[in-house]
């Protein structure tokens, strides 16, 4: 009897060692995972930091600029052929302008300029404004769609 108690304690004893070891084993491995996975991280840090100088080196107003040049051929437009397009939010009016140029009091846009500077307060007779039926859209000036749900 007391044979098959110790027989039956030494097969315990024995699955109880198995078990440790397996567990140390299993505790090491994850740990060598764990490790590895922490220098790929900082591998990624690194990689990231030398990726963000990277790129604030080529956002550079200059750089860009002197590679638009050289390799696209571009150049800068003169001052005498920029416009200056302005948009009122409230009115919804366009405007063009070159504020280094002088223009005279009375004078007149033309062309292109005239047709985007939108209508004229001398070209609505009077200043009314034309009724819409109820619950109508009325259009946006300059031809813009209505927006739902503003006053205009």
């Amino acid at each position: 009897m007391f044979a098959r108690f110790n027989l039956m304690l030494a097969f315990l004893l024995v699955i109880c060692a198995l078990g440790l070891v397996t567990s140390q084993h299993r505790a090491r491995k994850l740990f060598i995972d764990l490790e590895r996975a922490q220098t790929h991280a900082v591998e990624h840090e690194v990689r990231w930091n030398q990726l963000q100088v990277e790129q604030t080196e080529l956002a550079k107003a200059s750089l860009i600029d002197e590679r638009a040049r050289r390799e696209l051929g571009m150049q800068a437009v003169p001052a005498d052929r920029t416009l200056h397009l302005s948009v009122d939010p409230v009115t919804r009016s366009v405007s063009l302008s070159q504020p280094w140029i002088e223009r005279p009091s009375g004078a007149r846009l033309s062309g292109v300029r005239a047709a985007a500077a939108g209508p004229r307060k001398a070209d609505n007779a009077g200043g009314a404004r034309r009724a819409s039926p109820a619950g109508a859209p009325r259009a946006a000036p300059n031809g813009a769609p209505p927006v739902k749900g503003v006053r205009q």
